[in-house]
C-alpha cells in the first residue's frame, strides 16, 4: 500500500467514524411494554414519530419487532398474515409449520430479529424494542446487555384495562383467544412495579385505554413526546462507556483532520 492509498484509507475510516459519531439516537434503547390490544405500535408511532411503513423514527431510533419480521416472512413465502386465524382453524398442520417454536417461519423471524438487533448494537444505533413485557427476566437481560455496550435505556409501558384489550383484540387481523389475552394482560400487570424499580426515572406509563379524537390524540401524545420520549432520545449520553467511546472517536477524528 502506497502513501496515497493509506491516506485515502484513513479518510474513509474517519468518514465512517464521523457518520457513526453523529447519528441521531446513538446509544439509546427504548423498551416498549404492553399486552395484546394495548396499542403499543400506535403509541410508539405517536411518541417517537415513526412514519407509516418505515423502520426508523424521526429521533433516529430503529425498530426491533419480531412480529413485523414474522409478517414480512409470511408475505415473502406467499402467506397472508391476516389469515393466520383461518390457517389455525382450517389447516392446523400448516399453522404449526408456520408458528412452531423450532424450524418454522416464526423461529426464522426470531433469528432474523436477533440478528437485526445485534447489527444495530454493533453500529451503536438507537433502537425501539417492541415487546409485550410479560417476561421480566428477558427484558432485564437485554437491558443489562445493552448498558454494558454503552446504551442508555428507557421503558414506555403502555397500559389499558382488560376490557379495552379484549375489545381491540377482536378488531385485529389475527384474533387471539380471550384466555391468552387475559393471561398476557395479567402477566404484564404483575411486572409493572418491577419494571418501575428496574428503570427508575427512565420509565413512563402511557394510559391508552380511551379512544381519542385526532386533535385530542395529537395534543396528548405531543405533550408526552416532548416531556418523555423525544426528551430521552435527544438528551446527552449518560452511560460512561458511551461517553468514553465518543471521546475516543473525537480524538481519532482530530488526528485524521490534522493528517
Amino acid at each position: 500500500m502506497n502513501k496515497n492509498q493509506f491516506i485515502e484509507l484513513i479518510k474513509e475510516e474517519i468518514k465512517r467514524l464521523n457518520e457513526g459519531l453523529y447519528d441521531k439516537g446513538i446509544f439509546k434503547a427504548v423498551f416498549l411494554a404492553g399486552g395484546p390490544g394495548s396499542g403499543k405500535s400506535y403509541v410508539a408511532k405517536q411518541l417517537f414519530g415513526i412514519p407509516d411503513r418505515f423502520n426508523i423514527s424521526i429521533a433516529g431510533l430503529k425498530i426491533v419487532n419480531q412480529d413485523k419480521e414474522f409478517k414480512y416472512l409470511l408475505k415473502k413465502y406467499g402467506f397472508d398474515p391476516s389469515l393466520l386465524a383461518f390457517y389455525e382453524k382450517e389447516t392446523p398442520d400448516l399453522f404449526k409449520q408456520l408458528t412452531a417454536k423450532d424450524d418454522s417461519v416464526r423461529s426464522f423471524a426470531k433469528d432474523l430479529n436477533k440478528a437485526r438487533m445485534k447489527g444495530y448494537m454493533q453500529g451503536k444505533l438507537g433502537m425501539i424494542i417492541d415487546g409485550t413485557g410479560h417476561n421480566y427476566g428477558k427484558i432485564k437481560v437485554k437491558k443489562d446487555m445493552l448498558e454494558k455496550e454503552g446504551y442508555d435505556t428507557y421503558m414506555v409501558f403502555v397500559n389499558t384495562s382488560l376490557e379495552v384489550a379484549q375489545q381491540r383484540n377482536k378488531e385485529r387481523d389475527r384474533v387471539l383467544p380471550e384466555k391468552i389475552v387475559k393471561d398476557s394482560w395479567e402477566d404484564v400487570q404483575k411486572n409493572l412495579g418491577a419494571f418501575q424499580a428496574l428503570f427508575k426515572n427512565n420509565f413512563v406509563i402511557v394510559d391508552n385505554s380511551k379512544y381519542l379524537k385526532p386533535k385530542d390524540a395529537e395534543k396528548k401524545f405531543g405533550e408526552l413526546s416532548k416531556k418523555h420520549a423525544l426528551k430521552f432520545a435527544n438528551s446527552p449520553l449518560k452511560n460512561p462507556i458511551a461517553k468514553r467511546w465518543v471521546k475516543d472517536q473525537e480524538k481519532l477524528r482530530k488526528v485524521g483532520i490534522k493528517k
